[in-house]
């Protein structure tokens, strides 16, 4: 009889399995790439000591930096800056590439709410060597996601409160409406450079407020008509 297949048959090792976001009204969203904008609101490119002139750019995450669950998230090493950065985050469910604004949000599944953690300290060093900022944001469990709240639920926000309270002290606020480039432009813009495909997410940009975490400390994020996201550094 013909032996029976297996993975090990076929991979070196077993290949992880996918990361995966919940949705808010069931089902799960397999993440496939984090894009992540620069500089969007306006007074934190001001507390950043940044031109606001510029138009924002963009940078990665790896898939599997993804926290769910209101999971703990692990001090990184080779930090003593770590700092929050909370966000607006865009599910795609369609691909796309050279995508035009008017049909931008068509490519849209959901929204949830997202943390940026940045180990500042690396990042600053990384732009006084003109080097990348990978290590500085692209480190394991560095970013936390709430849940994915699906567009055709609850539209497609454009203005509303984004917060961020650490220990429930409020650290950050600001409001969708502040966006230098809406979510529409946004992916506009990206799917010039990339192919968007369904299972990626976009990390939209902080408004002002970013500051230094350490262990012990309670995180929780909140957009309007979005939802929630909570992490507890350890």
């Amino acid at each position: 009889m013909p032996r029976s297949s297996s993975v090990a048959d076929f991979f070196l090792f077993e290949p992880q399995a996918p990361v995966a976001i919940p949705i808010a009204r069931g089902g799960q969203f397999a993440v496939r790439r984090i894009y992540c904008v620069g500089r969007n609101y306006a007074e934190h490119i001001r507390e950043m000591g940044n031109d606001e002139r510029d138009p924002p750019f963009f940078f990665s995450k790896p898939a599997d930096a993804v926290v769910t669950g209101g999971a703990p998230m692990p001090y990184p090493p080779q930090t003593g800056d770590l700092h929050h950065e909370i966000e607006l985050v865009v599910a795609i469910g369609k691909d796309g590439s050279d995508i035009a604004v008017d049909a931008a949000l068509d490519h849209v599944y959901g929204y949830a709410v997202g943390l940026d953690m940045t180990r500042r300290d690396l990042q600053a060093m990384a732009k006084k060597a003109g080097r990348p900022w990978e290590m500085a944001k692209a480190f394991d469990h560095s970013a936390p996601v709430g849940q994915i709240e699906p567009a055709e639920f609850i539209g497609h926000p454009a203005q509303g409160a984004i917060t961020l309270r650490v220990n429930g002290d409020e650290r950050q606020r600001g409001d969708l409406g502040d966006q230098i480039w809406n979510v529409a432009e946004t992916i506009a813009e990206l799917s010039r450079f990339v192919t968007l495909r369904a299972g990626d997410l976009i990390m939209t940009g902080t408004p002002a407020g970013v500051s230094a975490v350490t262990r012990g400390d309670v995180l929780e994020g909140a957009i309007e008509g979005v939802g929630t996201v909570r992490t507890t550094i350890v």
